[in-house]
């Protein structure tokens, strides 16, 4: 049955419509569940050697249109074509690990022999994953959930943001092309009741949501009373703190492109700075000449370094948050009119450094997941430590210094899901993947991400004694 409604991908671009498509409907998202359920139970005895084949074989194909993936990328939300293919070789990094480590992950867990019972500990598959995936980093996103929950041996059902409802229609058509079973791995085209209807019914045994904190809650709330499991990786807040002691150049090449780096449309991009007081006023004017050299444009041209953000709405509610502060106190020092695309009612933003900031303004203590970042010196180590913990939000923090002892007695000190030193904006595939506070909660990546896509169960058997 064929819906009367439609989704349109919008470009930031120039407004073009890129893709539109007809959104599922009740039916056939019934449909869709009950075949997962279904071909998940064959999945399930499947081999891990041979999930790994098929798994292997879908990146393959996902690879091999890398240049095809990168300009959709580029035309669906706006990063420069220039950085657009590096997902790509980050999905495949990631999903490749991810696929390997799997059978040391799920081996089973044996207990020493007791008597005359054996004893062990199986990890088996959920069932159906409902992965519910952004725009801002669409297939590095995604696959943190596709590929475990598939290599554990469960089916998937897959809706992308309506910005990026492509990239879930090239993820299953690389699957089904490297030969997973009909129904195994589906997209869902849903509008926001459905995906609530979806979560409620006893055919999803887990959801996987990355977006808004508001779209959290939201999950939250749909799954209320039905005991499955939801892992949330929601918003950010991410500080830096740049010690006295910290290589300068290095330090303020790394935060700039931290914090704005897809026009600052990252979880766990660098949002608010603090800096030791002595080097406070260098720092800033070095960050600044950084800055200035960021290159707004078309992001289909090659030269461009700073794209659209992704819509309208998200770069009018930067340019508040820059106005409010500024309105406190704070101090712009960026002058937007020497980036010629900036213009309000468009989606292309310049990027803006903010001093004389604090915690009263929204730009410091309220996500703003767009190209603009605000600097505080700080006097110690201990002051820094306060105002990086004063959020909501708690997904990665960085610190800046040339001393691992003291940055790792810091790090120990905040409270958040990653710390960094010396990087920022990353996601190492090895290490668990977590956020707390309003950054949500779960685990993905590395081995422990396995567990949350599986549950144990228990053998106890007790040998035969014989007559």
């Amino acid at each position: 049955m064929k819906s009367s409604k439609s989704l349109q991908i919008i470009s930031p671009i120039d407004q073009r419509v890129v893709a539109e498509r007809p959104l599922m409907t009740e039916a056939d998202m019934l449909s869709a569940a009950k075949a997962a359920r279904t071909a998940q139970q064959a999945w399930a005895n499947t081999a891990i050697i041979e999930r790994a084949k098929m798994c292997h074989q879908a990146i393959d194909n996902m690879v091999a249109k890398t240049d095809i993936l990168a300009q959709e990328i580029t035309l669906m939300m706006g990063r420069p074509i220039a950085y657009s293919a590096g997902e790509i070789a980050g999905l495949e990094s990631r999903a490749r690990y991810m696929i390997d480590v799997a059978e040391s992950a799920l081996v089973d867990i044996k207990l020493e022999s007791s008597g005359d019972f054996s004893r062990f500990i199986r990890r088996t598959p959920l069932g159906v994953v409902f992965t519910i995936a952004p725009w801002n980093y669409p297939y590095l996103t995604a696959v943190n959930s596709i590929v475990p929950a598939l290599m554990a041996g469960n089916a998937v059902l897959l809706k992308h943001s309506a910005q990026t409802v492509l990239c879930a229609e090239h993820f299953v058509d690389a699957f089904n092309a490297a030969g997973l079973p009909q129904g195994l791995f589906q997209y869902l085209h849903l509008d926001h009741a459905l995906t609530s209807q979806l979560i409620q019914q006893n055919e999803v045994d887990f959801v996987s949501f990355t977006g808004s904190v508001p779209g959290g809650a939201a999950i939250e709330a749909a799954a209320a009373g039905s005991f499955k499991g939801i892992a949330l990786e929601l918003g950010g807040k991410d500080p830096a703190y740049v010690r006295a002691d910290a290589n300068l150049d290095y330090a303020v090449a790394q935060v700039a492109d931290g914090a704005f780096f897809n026009s600052g449309q990252s979880c766990c991009g660098i949002e608010r700075v603090y800096v030791d007081r002595t080097i406070y006023n260098e720092f800033c004017d070095r960050l600044v000449s950084v800055v200035q050299q960021y290159r707004l444009g078309d992001p289909l041209d090659p030269n461009t370094t700073m794209g659209p953000m992704v819509n309208v709405a998200a770069a009018e509610q930067v340019r508040a948050q820059i106005e409010q502060a500024v309105s406190l106190g704070a101090v712009a020092k960026i002058n937007p009119d020497d980036f010629s695309l900036n213009r309000p009612g468009t989606a292309y933003l310049a990027p803006q450094v903010l001093t004389e900031v604090n915690h009263s303004m929204a730009v410091m203590t309220e996500e703003s997941f767009g190209p603009v970042i605000g600097v505080m010196p700080v006097d110690s180590d201990q002051q820094a430590i306060a105002l990086m913990n004063d959020s909501d939000f708690g997904l990665t923090a960085s610190i800046w210094s040339e001393n691992e002892a003291k940055s790792l007695a810091i790090a120990e000190c905040l409270e958040t899901g990653t710390v960094f030193m010396n990087r920022c904006d990353f996601l190492d595939p090895e290490l668990a993947w977590v956020g707390v506070k309003q950054s949500g909660r779960g685990c993905a990546l590395s081995t422990l991400g396995y567990e949350q896509l599986t549950r144990p169960k228990s053998f106890h058997f007790k040998l035969a004694t014989g007559s």
